[in-house]
């Protein structure tokens, strides 16, 4: 489990196939103090596994799964990628909470400067959308970020001078493509939702009525 706050850049140092798969090297640019072997370790928002760590460096393997859901497979050796390390229990949550699996990719439809600021539109895919909500949260490579607007296949959200040069976001041009993770509290509520249906045989007190009571509908 991740929260979406990156910890540093990294730099892919070594990209090879293995398996159907790949087998990548990342070198970060912040210490990785009391590493462990097999710990999880988000690259550009996709949980993959450590292993060989040595020093600042380690390697991952990346499945044919991921390299078809996530934009993994065109990253080159030289590529700055954002990680950030799984969550500790005792940790602040600064973003929210991000399970470190890609529901899709989604493209730069525009990129432009608002003051001090940068805004962002993205493609998603049409069957995501009911996940973003406006001030809602979506991961972006990682990135744990507040949404601006959305609409049936697009969203756009504002992001500060900190957050733009602290992570890849800085680098992003229009057309590139970048990974998203929705919001997973919003599938949650989606399949409580849907085992109240009629013949589903559920007894559970979580429906439309009882959201709208608490606040989480409007």
């Amino acid at each position: 489990m991740f929260t979406g706050i990156i910890q540093g850049l990294g730099t892919l140092f070594e990209k090879r196939p293995s398996g159907g798969g790949m087998i990548f090297g990342i070198e970060t640019r912040f210490a990785l103090t009391d590493p462990e072997e097999g710990e999880s370790i988000a690259v550009n928002g996709a949980c993959l596994t450590a292993r060989n760590i040595k020093g600042n460096r380690f390697y991952v393997d990346v499945s044919p799964e991921s390299l078809t859901r996530t934009g993994l497979g065109r990253l080159q050796t030289g590529s700055k990628v954002n990680l950030e390390r799984a969550l500790r229990l005792s940790d602040r949550l600064g973003g929210h909470l991000v399970s470190g699996h890609v529901d899709a990719q989604g493209q730069v439809r525009q990129r432009r400067p608002a003051g001090d600021f940068t805004l962002f539109t993205f493609s998603l895919d049409p069957g995501l959308t009911r996940y973003v909500i406006e001030k809602g949260s979506i991961t972006i490579n990682g990135i744990s970020l507040t949404v601006n607007s959305c609409g049936r296949d697009l969203f756009a959200v504002s992001i500060i001078p900190h957050t733009l040069a602290a992570t890849t976001l800085g680098e992003l041009r229009e057309g590139d493509w970048v990974n998203i993770e929705v919001d997973m509290i919003g599938k949650y509520v989606e399949k409580l939702l849907a085992e109240q249906a009629p013949g589903s045989g559920s007894q559970s007190r979580i429906n439309p009525g009882f959201l709208a009571e608490h606040g989480f509908l409007k």
